[in-house]
């Protein structure tokens, strides 16, 4: 079991020794990992650094996401303007 308390988004970069990661649930929280297992078990620990971090500044902590999920996919690209 993949204990998670936010969804996660892992994207593969153009460097192919990097992936990075973040989660949609929990603002401001972005990282880089090796491999997929890297990212997930730098996430679970990076979380609660982060949620630790908002509360000592005073920030609002968003609630755990109830069905957190976990979605591989290809870094978004921002499209070009000429």
């Amino acid at each position: 079991m993949i204990d998670l308390k936010y969804s996660l988004v892992i994207e593969a970069t153009e460097d192919p020794n990097f992936l990075g990661f973040f989660s949609p649930d929990l603002e401001g929280f972005t990282v880089v990992g090796h491999s997929v297992e890297d990212c997930i078990y730098k996430a679970r620990w990076g979380m609660e650094e982060h949620i630790a971090l908002l509360r000592e500044r005073g920030l609002p902590v968003p609630e755990p996401n109830s069905t957190p999920t976990i979605v591989i996919q290809n870094e978004e690209r921002l499209a070009k303007t000429l």
